[in-house]
Parts: structure tokens; C-alpha cells; sequence
């Protein structure tokens, strides 16, 4: 890969440098330059070759905004290549950093703390000031003011951030924020325009899911990272009112472990109502007070019992090496949008037994979905926003809302792409990317002889298969249609949902249930006069409306 310097010189005073934005697996890392200085904005580089080319430092200062790896990857090797070089993080995210090198002796100066709202003079005219981002305990918001006599520019970068309250982080906060203007914004659209369920109603999802599992006899497998997710899961787990009390063990993995002993040393820096639950009960470790916590080493007689239990852990491939896994019965939930470091081999799932594994999707949601994400931009009210670390597609998705084309100055870079930033009264707006329409033809074949049954073909151009999101939608080469209005709206089946399937009709393919009927589709009930019109529903249900397939 060729290496990548911000050496073009920049035509305005205010500019940002992609090194990686967050499309797949690159991480993120951003250089701006305010007048004379150069601001790295988290190193999440694999490898950070583009930042030592000419071995000179790439910028004056590095802020991390919080300790997700996608964010951090290459901060250690950059602090080696350049120890002078001052690295700012918020106190927790600090203190999280160190977990991404277990093997190393990382010094006391490799990142210097800063408290929340608190101004610090990076240079003689440049301060920076950290906001609670939400998304994870320490993740910031990070402000940079630049001040000239006639003048002061602001730029706030995002990082990644929730208006969400989570079990252990509460969401950002945007009464402190509204009408701050910043000349420009660098926003996170790791989901683009999707909306999602409230957080709670999320939560209660997933709980519904993993007692289903245990109340079939089933294990439950949760491959999670090390930071966050995982936390957040096991908090529910020993909350959640399913669950309180419960005579069931959960066993915790990996890397996993040492970030639960993490967080118990940051807890007075945790919100109140973590800290007064950690007062009554253990936030983790805990053999008194059910369910059941314990740390997990892979040894047989810690995890054999005749009663289900769940097992969440980040090093998964082990896992599925070990004694427990090839005995038992599992569930295995997995993200519905799975981070780089979240997404097991699913084809190693795939190739177990069946119905001895069965594999599920999960929504809970890390980031602020698409109606939040306009929501703070509508209160934050910049002059130009750059999208980074989401999807291509997701990211076009943004920048092609009207609401947004209407206000503000859109710039969605690539990794390697310089932006100039030009901050006036004149509103320029860069040409938005254009979605893509495939044009094609219908056809309806009607066999007058009686041998073929009538079909419908749709005729589409190939051009289709060049959008990354092709593979995801022909992966097993079945698809479902539904009106949307007048529109047809097509999606595609993944393996999961197949296997799924497969599975439940197993279960249950000659009773009155749910799964046998008609109505039911993506585990919700299309049934409008049956009461449960529109609510997720579980296949073993059943309602007085029932119909089967048969009756059609």
C-alpha cells in the first residue's frame, strides 16, 4: 500500500487529513491543522508507516477519545516512534489503554490525563477541552479552540458517542452543547440514517433472547470485546429482573476478565446508580449472590453442571476448542452490526452440528443511530461536517438528506483525501455523493401448457454486484419481497436467519404455533387483527387468529 503524508499544502487556514476513516478494518485516524498546528486525532492505524515517512513527528500533539481498539491500535507504537510526542486522553480512557498491551510496561507518561470540562492550553493560542461522549466510560468529545486577534475557531470531533444512557456510562449530554456553532464538526456515522428501538426496549430483547435459550436446556455463547459490549451484557445480567436471584452460573473469558478488574478500579468515576448498585452487590465477581459470576479457565469441572448457563468471552476461538463447547448444547448470540473485533469466524459456527448450535442476532446499539445523529448535529449547528468511521454506503446515505444539504457544508473523505475547510459567510456546498438507482425490466412468464408455474423475473444491471453490501444481500441466493407502499422493497436471507429457520421448523414443524404460521416473518407477527400485530413474538407462541399455511 503506498504511504499516505499530509504534504499538499492546504489552501485555507482550517483542514483535515484522512490517514484512515473507518471504513472496514482501517481504524480511524485523522490529522487536522489549525493555522500552524497539527492535531492527531486517534491512532487506530494497523500500521503506522504512513506516520513516519520522512522521521519527523506527524503532529505536535495526539488526543485519544476513548480506548476502543479501532482508536487506539497504533497509539503505542507511535508514542515508541516518538516518545517527546504528548498523547491526551480523558482520566478513565487513561486508564483503559494499557489492557490493549498486556505484555508491555507501559510508562506513566505515555498519556497524560485530563478532567472532563476542563480547558488546557495545548499551545500559546490553542486550547482543548474533553466532553462525556457516552458509548463507553472515559470517551470524549474533544473541543479545539484556536484564538486570533479578529477571530476564534472551533473544531469538535466526536469521536465515537451515544445520547443513549447505557448500564455504565450515561449518554452525552447536549444541554452544554446546543448552539455552540463550531466552524467544524467530525462526526462518527457508524449507522449512518438507520433508527433503532429505544435503548431499553433493546435491552429487554436481548434478556427475552438468552432466557428463551436456558429455558430450552440451551448454553449461551456471547462472543463480545474485551471493552464495553461485554461489560454492559454481564451489568444486565446481574440487573435485569429475569435474571435477579436466578440460580445460574455466567462465565467470564479472555481478555474479558481484566477488563472487568479495570472497571471495578474506575468505579467512583462510574454514574451514582453504578456506584449504589456496586454498594448492595459485586458490578462482577460474585459466588454468593445469584446469578452466579465467575471468572472462566477453561477447565471442565468449572463449567460442567446439569443446568444451562452463559459464557461470554472474547477469545471465542478457544472457546470452541475447549471440553465445554464440544460437550454442550449452545445458543450463540452474536452483534446484529458487528465491530472488527466483535465478529467471530462465522463459518466455524456454521460448520457444527446442527441442532446443537444455534446462532441469533442481537441489537445493542453502541453508537447514536440516525435520527440522534441529526439531532446533534440540528443542536450542535457547525459550518461543515466531515463523516468518517461508518460504511461507504452508510456515509452516502447521510450526506444525501436534504435536511442536512440544506445547512451545512457535507464532506465525506476517503482514507488518503485532503479537505480544505474554508470557514466564511458564502455557503459552499461540496457536490453530495448520488445514490445509485439500477435500472432493470419485469417480467411475468405464465406456462399455458401447465408445466412451468407462473413467476415473475426482475431484470436488474450487474453493476449491482460493485456496492460492498451485494455479498451480504446474495449470500445464500434466496431473497423476500413486501410492499412498502407502492414500492416493492427486496432483502436478502443470510445463512443465520436460514439456519434459524431450519432449526425452529425442526422444533416444532407440527404444532400451532407462531413459527407455523402465515403471518409470521423476521420473528414478528403481520397479522393486523391479531392482538400482537407488529410485536416481536416468540416461535412457540401462539394467539386465537393463528393460521397455517395450509389454510392459504
Amino acid at each position: 500500500m503506498p504511504q499516505r503524508r499530509f504534504s499538499a499544502p492546504s489552501k485555507s487556514l482550517l483542514s483535515c487529513f484522512s490517514y484512515a476513516v473507518g471504513h472496514g478494518k482501517e481504524g480511524v485516524c485523522l490529522l487536522v491543522r489549525l493555522g500552524p498546528y497539527r492535531i492527531l486525532l486517534d491512532c487506530g492505524l494497523p500500521d503506522i508507516a504512513d506516520l513516519q515517512t520522512d522521521g519527523t513527528s506527524p503532529a505536535d500533539v495526539v488526543i485519544c477519545s476513548h480506548a476502543h481498539g479501532d482508536h487506539v491500535r497504533g497509539l503505542y507504537a507511535l508514542h515508541q516512534t516518538f516518545p517527546t510526542l504528548p498523547i491526551y486522553a480523558s482520566e478513565v480512557t487513561a486508564q483503559l489503554l494499557p489492557l490493549h498491551w498486556p505484555d508491555r510496561q507501559i510508562n506513566a507518561d505515555f498519556c497524560q490525563p485530563l478532567p472532563w470540562r476542563s480547558s488546557l492550553p495545548l499551545f500559546e493560542n490553542l486550547s482543548l477541552e474533553l466532553i462525556p461522549a457516552g458509548h463507553l466510560p472515559g470517551a470524549s468529545l474533544i473541543l479545539l479552540t484556536y484564538q486570533l486577534p479578529n477571530r476564534t475557531y472551533k473544531v469538535l470531533y466526536t469521536g465515537d458517542f451515544s445520547l443513549s444512557n447505557l448500564q455504565l456510562v450515561e449518554g452525552l449530554s447536549l444541554e452544554n452543547l446546543r448552539g455552540l456553532a463550531p466552524d467544524v464538526l467530525i462526526l462518527e456515522s457508524s449507522y449512518g440514517t438507520r433508527r433503532h428501538p429505544h435503548r431499553r426496549q433493546q435491552e429487554k430483547r436481548l434478556m427475552e433472547q438468552i432466557n428463551e435459550a436456558l429455558q430450552r436446556g440451551r448454553n449461551v455463547l456471547l462472543p463480545v470485546p474485551p471493552l464495553g459490549l461485554g461489560q454492559e451484557i454481564l451489568k444486565l445480567l446481574r440487573s435485569h429482573h429475569q435474571f435477579t436471584g436466578q440460580d445460574l452460573d455466567i462465565w467470564v473469558g479472555g481478555s474479558l476478565q481484566q477488563a472487568c478488574d479495570r472497571y471495578l478500579e474506575l468505579l467512583p468515576q462510574f454514574p451514582l446508580a453504578v456506584q449504589n448498585f456496586a454498594k448492595h452487590q459485586p458490578l462482577f465477581w460474585d459466588e454468593r449472590v445469584c446469578p452466579r459470576l465467575r471468572p472462566l479457565t477453561f477447565k471442565q469441572e468449572q463449567t460442567a453442571t446439569d443446568k444451562p448457563y452463559i459464557v461470554l468471552t472474547d477469545q471465542w476461538e478457544t472457546f470452541w476448542q475447549s471440553e465445554d463447547w464440544q460437550r454442550g448444547v449452545w445458543t450463540v448470540l452474536l452483534p446484529e452490526f458487528p465491530t472488527e473485533e466483535s465478529l467471530p469466524d462465522f463459518n466455524n459456527l456454521a460448520a457444527q452440528p446442527s441442532p446443537r448450535v444455534a446462532i441469533e442476532t442481537y441489537l445493542l446499539a453502541e453508537h447514536s443511530d440516525g435520527r440522534n445523529t441529526t439531532q446533534f448535529i440540528h443542536n450542535v449547528r457547525p459550518q461543515h461536517i466531515v463523516f468518517v468511521h461508518g460504511s461507504a454506503p452508510d456515509i452516502v446515505d447521510l450526506t444525501a438528506l436534504e435536511e442536512l444539504q440544506n445547512r451545512y457544508q457535507l464532506h465525506s473523505p476517503s482514507a488518503g483525501v485532503l479537505v480544505d475547510l474554508p470557514i466564511g459567510d458564502r455557503f459552499l456546498q461540496p457536490p453530495s455523493p448520488t445514490p445509485t438507482v439500477y435500472e432493470g425490466e419485469v417480467n411475468e412468464l405464465d406456462s399455458s401448457s401447465g408445466e412451468l408455474a407462473p413467476s415473475i423475473t426482475i431484470t436488474l444491471s450487474d453493476r449491482l454486484t460493485e456496492d460492498p453490501r451485494w455479498q451480504t444481500f446474495a449470500n445464500t441466493g434466496l431473497i423476500e419481497g413486501r410492499w412498502q407502499g407502492e414500492e416493492l422493497v427486496l432483502r436478502g436471507i443470510s445463512q443465520r436467519e436460514l439456519l434459524k429457520q431450519h432449526q425452529e421448523s425442526k422444533r416444532q414443524e407440527d404444532l400451532d404455533c407462531c413459527s407455523n404460521c402465515r403471518y409470521y416473518r423476521h420473528q414478528r407477527c403481520w397479522n393486523t387483527v391479531s392482538p400482537l400485530a407488529g410485536f416481536r413474538v416468540t416461535p412457540e407462541g401462539y394467539c386465537p387468529v393463528y393460521e397455517s399455511w395450509e389454510s392459504v
